[in-house]
């Protein structure tokens, strides 16, 4: 092929090199210049057409990195083989209910997983950021220690000390991208064949990163004061995730007796494990904070205590941090040390001095003071669902739960809020799905108050009143 007969159009905004290119790459994929068809060179294109040549070789290039021809040296330009190539521009994106751009359907959420946003500490933020920037400091922009700054390892372990009283050094802290990169960096130091017990309905997020890693996750009931021991010590797991303070979604804060029952089951054997996600521990509105499994466990070293930063400041923040016992630990630098940090140093230096500073305790008194106040004016709000619902979980975390008392179904009862454009979410789906035996006996909701103002709570309810003729 000496020529191509290419139309340009010299007043399109459309460069000349990618007018030739389309040509060229449309005709390929239309059939019309055949597999192994040498091109014209791009000196006798470029005379042809009457454009400079470093056009011609602009399009030639693109053509070439996307593998739409090949170049023999010595001989030219080829048309390459399509078969089988992945065609982007004619791929169509699957809809489906979560990416359409449909307007949303709901004017209140009870979502049991939202943060009050609204009330985010910004000037706090502004000026701890600005007096951490403030000095030209480089190093803050070099990598840091792979587990995370010591200055925020030492000031987690005091704030944890003092707060859940759990017993750790600084060396035993790991800092993490949010609670799933640490589940999968635990993971790496568990045994590839050990077993992972979970409660059941349980966690979705940690389920899934476990699943997804490759591990067996065995479900274990749960009764009224948390994941059932029996069960557990007949199962073939070693390590057990729970979430003992407030057992998401259950609302479950486990008592002193089951915890110790569990400790029991993890000192029986070696290589056992207890992984404790500290969920929503900061926020409790009856009684004193149970304190941590792992400040309870005296010198056995066996659990693996979970908190994070997300829930109390912001999910963006995506900070968390884990508490390895020593043996793990060791493991941790033998094994995986040469990994990286996966939090920005800046952000760690924000957060140690936002929490120095006394601006994270000012914070969380504040959202406790924000979230009771919501909490009360949930339950109150719920008084008129106590005869058809039984109300619990009410005690601590950010949600509490409705059990129906009569055979309606979980999913008329969402179905029947939706028509009042209200959303409110299935127990059922944070039930784990090798486990359908395990499914509530009767259908219950849950109902979070976090990012929902107290007119809208109201306005909620009197909405699910009416879905759910409640008198």
């Amino acid at each position: 092929m000496n020529e191509l007969t290419i139309d340009l159009d010299l007043s399109s905004s459309v460069p000349m090199y990618e007018q030739i290119y389309n040509y060229i790459k449309n005709d390929i994929k239309a059939g019309r210049i055949p597999c192994g068809y040498k091109l014209p060179s791009t000196r006798a294109l470029a005379s042809y057409i009457d454009v400079s040549r470093s056009t011609t070789q602009m399009a030639y290039d693109q053509l070439l990195s996307e593998g739409y021809i090949e170049s023999a040296p010595c001989r030219g330009y080829y048309v390459c083989q399509l078969d089988g190539l992945y065609d982007v521009t004619a791929a169509k994106p699957v809809m489906s209910e979560f990416n359409q751009n449909k307007p949303d359907i709901y004017d209140y959420d009870f979502s049991p997983r939202g943060v009050a946003l609204d009330n985010f500490p910004f000037n706090a933020w502004r000026k701890v950021t600005r007096n951490v920037l403030v000095d030209d400091n480089k190093e803050l922009f070099n990598n840091g220690e792979p587990e995370g700054e010591l200055e925020l390892r030492s000031t987690i372990c005091n704030y944890l000390h003092h707060s859940r009283g759990v017993n750790c050094s600084p060396n035993q802290v790991i800092i993490g991208a949010g609670n799933e990169y640490l589940l999968m960096l635990i993971n790496q130091l568990i045994d590839k064949n050990d077993q992972f017990a979970m409660e059941n309905p349980t966690y979705g997020q940690a389920y899934k990163t476990l699943k997804s890693s490759g591990r067996d996750i065995i479900p274990i009931s749960m009764d009224k004061d948390g994941i059932n021991i029996k069960e557990l010590r007949e199962s073939t797991a070693t390590v057990a995730y729970v979430m003992p303070s407030h057992q998401f979604p259950m609302g479950i804060v486990m008592p002193l007796k089951r915890r110790q029952e569990l400790l029991k089951w993890a000192s029986e054997q070696e290589g056992r494990y207890i992984i404790e996600d500290d969920y929503d521990s900061e926020f409790r509105y009856k009684g004193k904070p149970i304190p941590s499994l792992q400040g309870s466990a005296g010198p056995s070293d066996k659990v693996i205590y979970l908190g994070t930063f997300s829930k109390a400041i912001a999910p963006a923040i995506r900070m968390s941090y884990a508490v390895l016992p020593h043996d793990l630990l060791e493991m941790y630098r033998s094994n995986y040390h040469f990994l990286s940090n996966t939090v920005s140093r800046i952000d760690q230096t924000i957060v140690n001095s936002f929490i120095n500073g006394g601006y994270y305790e000012r914070h969380l008194n504040k959202l406790r003071s924000l979230y009771k106040t919501r909490h009360d004016i949930l339950l109150n709000e719920l008084r008129p669902f106590e005869k058809t619902f039984e109300v619990h979980g009410e005690y601590s975390g950010i949600h509490i739960l409705l059990t129906a008392k009569n055979e309606i179904s979980e999913s008329e009862l969402v179905a029947r809020a939706a028509k009042e454009r209200v959303r409110v979410y299935p127990l059922s789906s944070y039930c784990v799905e090798e486990s359908p035996d395990t499914l509530p006996a009767r259908a219950t909701i849950l109902i979070g108050y976090a990012n929902i103002a107290p007119n809208d709570i109201i306005a909620g309810i009197t909405a699910l009143k009416r879905a759910w003729n409640i008198k």
